[in-house]
């Protein structure tokens, strides 16, 4: 099946946001994002505001209405500000299209062709999970700064001298309870992914909440969807909190992959952006140290910038995640070091989870 819908990467990650132009400060400010293109008004876009910024090969798209009664206004609405589109490469739109809907896929945008003096776009959208789309595009024949109807942006602010991020690692949806199966199906049957991983029952469980994950892939594993959904449990999952106050299914988080995650989180402090704490005793845990072994940076330095660790049969990463980025309790980000480990950092589920229980209580949410 992959071979009818092949998959090259990540196109661009869709925010809708109650403020574009903020939102766009903030990633710009805070994520090291350059601005590289933008849709308003001033640009014949009566409803709504775009900008569009970059790091590497990862690109955010952050969508804003400007006036009231548009469905992009009901989104933010009823959702806050989240992720409405996982865009996908693909080299034929209409190939993918097809075989998409013919194996069950909600066809949302039949597929449609875009030109302009930099050339065309073809591109199309089907549905998955809650409101998510994922739009497939074919951008090969273009070279204009994002789409046709987007003009060229210089940078909000200087952007740093080394980016934080230079791509997408990954980008997890929470769903339903009982619909995780479901949706792994989906991309199984419609995309020809397959099961990369899937965690259950005592790795990913706390004493208070649990929850069950699968991760779906493409061939090259440049595209990579760990699906959540909660478990029953003696309080409140991270994942039964998003579901309330996302009000449904929908993207959790992304993986932003760095060369240097030291310097990153540093720097990204410093901006004011705020990680999850891990406590002292993860790091002085000498199963830790001997599961591990040796790693780029001692273990003392990931403490001090509380950066977790884990190895598996292909080599370590390194990962730390954001609090929240918004005032509802939804959409973070983590930031993902791989020196050969294929993985999602398993041996730190428990302490993440243990983290995000501790916010989860600061909420009162738990």
């Amino acid at each position: 099946m992959s071979d009818v819908f092949p998959v090259h990467g990540m196109d661009s990650v869709v925010f809708a946001v109650g403020n574009a132009k903020q939102a766009a400060h903030y990633y710009s400010s805070a994520f090291g994002m350059r601005l590289v293109a933008y849709k308003g008004p001033e640009t014949g876009s009566r409803d709504e505001a775009a900008y569009v910024l970059t790091s590497g090969s990862a690109r955010f798209e952050l969508r804003g209405s400007v006036r009231a009664g548009t469905d992009l206004a009901r989104h933010v609405a009823e959702h806050g500000d989240g992720v409405i589109d996982l865009a996908l490469d693909v080299p034929d739109v209409e190939a993918a299209y097809a075989h998409a809907t013919g194996a069950g896929a909600r066809g949302l945008v039949e597929p449609y062709t875009l030109e302009d003096e930099h050339g065309k776009v073809v591109m199309a959208a089907v549905a998955t999970y809650g409101e998510t789309r994922h739009t497939l595009i074919d951008r090969s024949n273009y070279s204009g700064p994002y789409l046709p109807g987007y003009v060229p942006a210089e940078p909000i602010v200087e952007p740093p001298a080394k980016r934080y991020f230079q791509a997408i690692d990954h980008c997890v949806g929470n769903v339903e309870l009982g619909k995780m199966d479901e949706w792994v199906e989906f991309y199984k049957r419609v995309m020809g992914f397959t099961n990369m991983a899937e965690f259950i029952g005592d790795d990913i469980a706390t004493e208070y909440s649990a929850l069950m994950s699968k991760v779906v892939a493409n061939g090259t594993r440049k595209v990579k969807f760990p699906l959540n959904e909660p478990a029953v449990s003696r309080k409140k999952s991270q994942i039964d909190e998003y579901l309330e106050f996302y009000g449904g299914p929908g993207v959790q988080h992304i993986a932003l992959a760095t060369n240097d995650i030291i310097r990153t989180v540093t720097e990204m402090r410093a901006a004011g952006v705020e990680f999850l704490d891990t406590p002292d005793s993860y790091y002085d845990d000498p199963e830790l140290r001997a599961r591990i072994g040796e790693v780029r940076a001692p273990i003392e330095e990931l403490k001090k910038h509380r950066i977790l660790v884990d190895r598996d049969e292909d080599g370590y990463l390194l990962q730390i995640f954001t609090k929240p980025v918004q005032d509802r309790p939804t959409v973070f980000f983590e930031f993902i070091e791989r020196h050969g480990s294929l993985g999602f950092g398993k041996g730190n589920f428990k302490a993440l989870f243990e983290a995000i229980e501790r916010e989860q209580a600061r909420r009162g949410n738990l």
